[in-house]
């Protein structure tokens, strides 16, 4: 059993599991921001893009182990195993949430 984590940032983990890169674009706001592997994507349509090719690219599955709150942000920690070169790798997920959907996001090793 994992941390307890706010709904919608549960929702992101779950939906990066099942569902499709429009369901994972669909939780953020509509001018969110997305830092990973040093890219920045803008906007729900450029984090369906980021989801999508992420999702091609490689069979991956998270697991989310520790929360914490730091500056405002919740941040989760969480192990990413899968046919990626390093797997597996703990990486740090930096949540912003605003309301019912997630504002900003930065994930880092």
């Amino acid at each position: 059993m994992g941390p307890h984590l706010p709904k919608v940032i549960a929702e992101y983990f779950e939906t990066d599991r099942t569902g499709s890169a429009e369901d994972v674009a669909a939780l953020f706001t509509e001018d969110a921001v997305v830092r990973d592997e040093k890219r920045t994507h803008v906007g729900r349509d450029a984090i369906r893009e980021w989801k999508a090719n992420a999702s091609s690219e490689y069979n991956y599955t998270t697991e989310p182990f520790a929360i914490a709150d730091s500056a405002g942000r919740k941040v989760v920690t969480s192990r990413l195993v899968g046919d990626f070169p390093g797997s597996p790798v703990d990486l740090r997920y930096f949540f912003v949430l605003d309301g019912d959907r997630i504002a900003n996001l930065e994930i880092v090793p």
